[in-house]
C-alpha cells in the first residue's frame, strides 16, 4: 500500500490552489529561483492539506511592473475565474510584488473577488486583523526599499561603465532584435486600421506572432510598443 496522504488522514479534501512563481531578471530564469520557488510551495502543500493544480510562472517581469503587464498573472487571474480554484499560493510577498502599492492594490482586488493568497513565508496574509496589517505594510515597505537600493546600486554601476568605457547600454527597445520590426510593423498597420490595443494583441496572438518574453501578447504591452514606434501622420 502506498504512504496514505494528509487528506485521507484528516477525512477532508484538499484546498485546490493555484502556485505563482516569479524572477524579476531574464538571467534568473536559467538560476535556482524558481526551483527554490517550488519545493516551498510544495512542501507548504504536503503539510497543508493543499492540492497544487498549476503552476504560474513569470520569466523576467520585475516586482514593481503592475499587474495588467504581468503574463503569468493575467493568465492565472483569468484560470481563478473560470474553473473554481480560489486560491494562490506564493513563497513570500515580494514574489508577488515589492512595490507597497502594487501589493496592497492585488490583495485588494483578490478579497474583492472571494480569491485568498496564501504564503508560505507569511501566514494570514490576507487578514484583515490591524496587526496584521500593520506587519503586511511595514513587509511591503521593506521590499520597497531594497528594491530602490538595487536600483540605486545598478544606476551607479552603469554610470561608473559609461564614464570608463564612454557607454552603458541597457535594454533594447522591442524592435531592436532581429524579427522583431516585424511584429512591430504588424502592429502599427492593425493600429492604423483604428484596432484598439486588446484587438491589436488578440490578432498578433492569433497570428502566432510571439513577444519577446511570455507566450502571448497583452493589451499593455502592446500599448507600449506602439507609442514608442507610431508617428502619426500630419496632413
Amino acid at each position: 500500500m502506498g504512504k496514505p496522504t494528509t487528506a485521507s488522514i484528516s477525512g477532508t479534501s484538499p484546498t485546490k490552489a493555484f502556485g505563482y512563481l516569479r524572477v524579476s531578471g531574464r538571467s534568473q530564469v536559467s538560476g535556482d529561483g524558481f526551483t527554490r520557488q517550488q519545493i516551498a510551495l510544495r512542501s507548504y502543500c504536503e503539510s497543508n492539506n493543499i492540492q497544487l493544480v498549476r503552476m504560474f510562472r513569470e520569466e523576467g517581469v520585475s516586482g514593481t511592473t503592475e499587474s495588467m503587464d504581468r503574463p503569468a498573472w493575467q493568465a492565472l487571474i483569468v484560470e481563478l475565474h473560470s474553473n473554481g480554484v480560489k486560491t494562490i499560493l506564493i513563497e513570500k510577498l515580494d514574489r508577488l510584488a515589492r512595490d507597497l502599492m502594487i501589493q496592497e492594490a492585488a490583495l485588494a482586488d483578490l478579497k474583492k473577488h472571494g480569491f485568498t493568497l496564501l504564503s508560505t513565508m507569511e501566514p494570514d496574509l490576507c487578514s484583515s486583523d490591524p496587526t496584521r496589517v500593520l506587519v503586511r505594510h511595514f513587509m511591503g515597505a521593506v521590499a520597497q526599499y531594497e528594491k530602490s537600493q538595487l536600483v540605486i546600486k545598478l544606476r551607479g554601476s552603469r554610470a561608473r561603465m559609461k564614464a570608463k568605457e564612454g557607454r552603458c547600454e541597457g535594454r533594447k527597445p522591442y524592435g531592436h532584435y532581429e524579427g522583431e520590426q516585424v511584429v512591430v510593423d504588424r502592429m502599427l498597420a492593425l493600429h492604423k486600421a483604428s484596432l484598439p490595443y486588446a484587438k491589436v494583441a488578440t490578432q498578433l496572438n492569433v497570428e502566432g506572432l510571439k513577444p519577446r518574453t511570455g507566450q502571448q501578447w497583452y493589451p499593455g504591452g502592446v500599448r507600449r510598443i506602439i507609442l514608442t514606434h507610431w508617428q502619426p501622420t500630419h496632413t
